[in-house]
């Protein structure tokens, strides 16, 4: 469950982050998506796009395969149920 508080965490601070219209960037979102349900392969694909460090793309994959491990599906639908409540918030 720490590992959902620190996901809930990630996605305020993407929040804060993001303009200030409160819509969370297309790129962001199609992270958190594989990030939350896509395999390991696909997510550290989707990551080097943006860094192909070695460093990067290896915590990325241990990023993934923890969550994957530690999270239930329900965990994973909470944090996907709270981003979805925070678009659709309506002082955003």
């Amino acid at each position: 469950m720490k590992l959902t508080g620190a996901l809930v965490l990630l996605g305020a601070a993407l929040l804060l982050t993001s303009g200030g219209n409160c819509g969370i960037c297309p790129a962001i979102n199609k992270d958190l998506d594989l990030f939350l349900g896509g395999s390991v392969s696909e997510y550290v694909s989707y990551v080097s796009q943006y860094n192909n460090e070695s460093a990067v793309l290896e915590t990325a994959e241990f990023l993934k395969t923890c969550v994957d491990d530690k999270l239930t599906e329900e965990d994973k639908e909470n944090a996907r149920s709270l981003v979805a409540k925070i678009e659709a918030y309506p002082l955003c």
